[in-house]
């Protein structure tokens, strides 16, 4: 231990805690201990790797409007183009060219939708009036009350557009009606997706440097690039990962939290188990930063926490997720005239007799997620409950359903499957249901912890982009240095006003 070092027990390896540990090494006297439960970095961000080929667990594009996240970013993985051998380099960005549709109707249409003719004629003339006129309905007459995620949807795009577009997926997604799930997460993932900011898209990037990522004036569901990691987003945290290893930080693997006791004002004791063995360790430190999902973080801090916050703790609700992971020959469905591979990252599955709500195209995220190009790589996605028919099937009859539901969809032949293999991931996304209402109350409390900071997606129960995560780290730091104790600057990254182009995250 170095002279007058202070100890931050870190809870959690992904973008948020490996972001901690980095910053408080980096711009403080503050040694990082990372505390990570599973046997590799990067949490849902992690790169898993499969007999050659690698998965991207729910797909995740390197775009910020941050400055500061991008340089970050840039400081371990240069983008293509700034290296004199670019081919010759592994610790790389690429730049990749962004396509995602939604598939409905047995048709692909364009997502975000573009109101091209191609669209206006797979929708039909009756829908199309149908849209026109709910939306026109709203604009005049807007509604008065926006408390659930239906009312959001509504308000901004109208009734006919929200039911053919966004309704299923989102059921899908959560599992509950869009009426019984507060707002919050559509205004988080669509803040600046409107009607004119789509056909505005659509006329001004006609004339656009496709060839570019555009970190700072398009809206997020609308950029038509994004940087991406050679070998998966879980090579830019494995990278992180050395870096701290390098400057004195910890990162220790299978440990379960299952204590966090606060000794007093200036002292933490967590208490760990080591996965498959059962021993226990305890850590001591000055500081805590969890990005361990709340319900299990008050869990942890046991009885002297006041009854109202175990209750709402107790009350928070996750959506849980699985991958299933498709080797195949070639696929069904070509792109257009031709026998090349459909272009699309990602295609969100809108079709209700089917499970399955996203499909992940891992060649086009990036060739070298492929052992052999020749094949196709595929991630097929299902949002799920812990413990509910889905995430009890065991791997060899879920595989034979999810081949089974592309099949039904024309996507692929089943016997063109060469191999697979499912990933499950509990507590994926946080919701905004159960006793969400009352989580203020909660992290209330928490915030009068001085030296504890909530941050990342499952540590804030906020459904964070990866971006987001890591800027709520980096505020936390801030806070440090700058001896604040008010929390609130943490808690406003990711809200309506867009908080990390305000310039406050950039200080």
């Amino acid at each position: 231990m170095k002279r007058n070092e202070e100890i931050a027990i870190i809870i959690g390896g992904g973008p948020a805690g490996l972001t901690a540990g980095y910053e408080l090494l980096t711009r403080t006297n503050i040694r990082p201990i990372i505390l990570e439960m599973s046997d590799q970095v990067g949490g849902i961000s992690k790169t898993v790797l499969y007999k050659g080929n690698r998965i991207d667990i729910g797909g995740h594009r390197f775009y910020s409007k941050s400055a500061r996240i991008n340089k970050w970013w840039g400081h371990f993985l240069p983008t293509e183009g700034n290296l004199k051998n670019d081919e010759n380099s592994d610790l790389i960005m690429l730049n990749r060219r962004r396509i995602s549709r939604i598939f409905f109707l047995g048709k692909f249409f364009n997502y975000p939708i573009s109101l091209d003719f191609s669209t206006l004629k797979k929708l039909g003339l009756a829908r199309i009036l149908r849209i026109i006129f709910t939306y026109s309905k709203v604009k005049l007459f807007p509604l008065k009350k926006i408390d659930n995620m239906e009312a959001f949807f509504v308000n901004r795009f109208g009734t006919e557009l929200f039911n053919t577009f966004f309704k299923d997926y989102t059921e899908k997604v959560w599992g509950v009606p869009c009426n019984q799930i507060k707002p919050d997460w559509g205004s988080q993932r669509v803040k600046g997706l409107s009607i004119f900011s789509t056909i505005y898209h659509a006329l001004t990037s006609r004339f656009a440097d496709h060839t570019k990522v555009d970190n700072h004036k398009t809206e997020t569901s609308l950029i038509d690039r994004f940087l991406y990691p050679k070998f998966g987003p879980g090579q830019l945290w494995e990278e992180v990962a050395k870096h701290i290893n390098f400057k004195g930080g910890e990162i220790l693997f299978n440990r379960k939290v299952v204590s966090v006791e606060w000794i007093n004002s200036l002292e933490v004791k967590v208490i760990v188990q080591i996965l498959n063995t059962g021993i226990q360790e305890t850590y001591t430190g000055k500081y805590l930063f969890s990005t361990m999902p709340i319900k299990d973080l008050i869990s942890s801090m046991g009885e002297k926490t006041p009854f109202v916050v175990q209750e709402i703790a107790r009350g928070l609700i996750y959506r849980d997720f699985i991958t299933v992971g498709l080797l195949l020959k070639k696929m069904k469905i070509k792109h257009g005239k031709t026998n090349d591979l459909i272009p699309d990252n990602w295609i969100y599955i809108q079709e209700k007799e089917v499970s399955i709500g996203r499909l992940q195209i891992f060649n086009n995220w990036s060739p070298y997620m492929v052992e052999n190009p020749e094949y196709v790589w595929l991630g097929l996605e299902y949002f799920c409950n812990e413990g509910d028919e889905l995430w009890s099937m065991k791997d060899t009859d879920f595989t034979k359903f999810a081949i089974a539901e592309l099949s039904k969809i024309n996507m692929i032949f089943p016997e063109d499957v060469m191999d697979s293999t499912i990933i499950r991931v509990p507590k994926a996304y946080p919701a905004y249901f159960g006793s969400y209402n009352n989580l203020d109350t909660l992290t209330k409390y928490t915030d009068t912890i001085e030296n504890m900071f909530l941050i990342g997606r499952n540590g804030m129960h906020k459904y964070n982009n990866q971006d987001h995560s890591m800027l709520t780290a980096m505020v936390a730091v801030d806070n440090i240095l700058e001896n604040r104790s008010d929390k609130s600057n943490i808690w406003s990254v990711n809200t309506e006003v867009d908080y990390q182009e305000d310039g406050t995250a950039e200080a």
